[in-house]
């Protein structure tokens, strides 16, 4: 088994799923509790919480401990939204946003809210003339992902976020989660105000995420109850999850940027195989994406249908964002960036991980051009009998 759908989740790596046996069974305490088994377990999430704010760049005070992306997407938008309706009720967000984002927008709308969603080039990347254009006196906040989760171009955060400055009651939130751990990003110089990590995506363990809120910004909480984290995320923290995630982060450090070059060179070196099989098209493009993410169409052919002919042959792919990938319609990213529909129906996603190797990215190309020569003949014989 080959698995190429690390943009979905990456396999926890050992020494987090190590981490995370020993937390649940020796710091089983809630962080909140008085006595010695209480403060053991506040220890390990102080000592995760300054681990990651390392990481990030920023204060352990601006760390709030979420279950994941979505929550932290959720918390952030909608947060805002309800803090800061009283100043305006005008949302910016772009066209290609992951559904945990862009979903929560058209809920706002249903609450009255209203949300542009600004248009993207060819290669699925914002402008920041659109986001200037789209600006307006009561907007409150613009939300622009790092990466895009099925094309894997990177969007121009800080160049966003440097104009933005002058205007210091909009506020800026950035969904990080497909970047973290491969593409860097200073947050302070961005100028972020809000920022969502998700722990699966980068070898930690699921159910666990990060919201970076800057320090003296203030937003509504959606989960009321203790007073957790700082206020703003009720709910007794899952221990064992934020040090695995705590783990997690530790394994990046240690690592540098040495893997993301080696994904480049992967990225690069699948590129140049798609490209010579008769009938595949690169959706993604070739400069100012990550390195890890390369999305593919095969026109005539079914997305499914492909995926399952590869994973016949051991090879584990996605079509389009995990999140949205049972729905029978055509990739609203895809869609965005002017490919019609059918190619758009008939896109994969392969995403690269640590354990991935030259060796295997061969592989993969040599079984895609089988599948697509046996699929296209098995068309083309299906439709010369219906037209018989």
């Amino acid at each position: 088994m080959i698995y190429l759908d690390n943009s979905a989740t990456t396999r926890p790596h050992p020494q987090v799923i190590e981490t995370m046996s020993r937390a649940m069974a020796s710091y089983y305490g809630n962080p909140s509790s008085l006595h010695r088994k209480g403060l053991e377990a506040e220890s390990v999430l102080k000592q995760a919480r300054e681990v990651a704010a390392k990481y990030l760049g920023c204060k352990p005070g601006e760390v709030i401990f979420t279950s994941g992306g979505t929550e932290s997407n959720n918390a952030a938008i909608k947060g805002v939204a309800f803090q800061y309706q009283g100043r305006g009720k005008h949302i910016i967000t772009t066209q290609v946003e992951h559904p945990a984002v862009f979903d929560v927008c058209k809920q706002l709308e249903s609450m009255g809210f209203t949300v542009t969603y600004v248009p993207v080039d060819h290669e699925g990347r914002v402008r920041l003339e659109d986001v200037q254009q789209a600006m307006r006196p009561d907007t409150i906040l613009v939300s622009v992902m790092h990466v895009n989760n099925e094309l894997g171009t990177i969007q121009p955060v800080a160049e966003i976020g440097k104009w933005l400055k002058q205007f210091p009651k909009v506020l800026f939130h950035v969904d990080a989660v497909q970047g973290i751990g491969k593409v860097p990003l200073k947050l302070k110089d961005s100028g972020i105000d809000l920022l969502s990590v998700s722990a699966h995506k980068f070898y930690g363990p699921r159910g666990v995420g990060i919201l970076f809120k800057r320090e003296g910004l203030i937003i509504q909480p959606l989960l009321m109850g203790g007073g957790q984290e700082a206020g703003v995320r009720s709910g007794t923290e899952n221990l064992p999850a934020i040090a695995g995630l705590a783990k997690a982060i530790r394994i990046l450090e240690e690592m540098g940027s040495v893997e993301t070059v080696r994904l480049q060179r992967l990225l690069e070196q699948l590129r140049e195989g798609i490209s010579q099989i008769e009938g595949c098209k690169v959706n993604t493009p070739k400069s100012g994406v990550a390195p890890h993410i390369m999305n593919l169409s095969v026109p005539g052919v079914k997305a499914e249908v492909l995926l399952h002919a590869l994973e016949e042959r051991g090879f584990y792919v996605s079509t389009k964002s995990a999140c949205s990938s049972k729905a029978n319609e055509p990739s609203r990213v895809l869609m965005a960036i002017g490919i019609e529909a059918e190619c758009a129906l008939s896109s994969l996603r392969i995403s690269l991980g640590r354990e991935n190797t030259a060796d295997e990215v061969n592989q993969f190309v040599a079984a895609l051009r089988e599948c697509v020569k046996s699929l296209r003949a098995y068309m083309k014989t299906e439709t010369k009998s219906v037209t018989r």
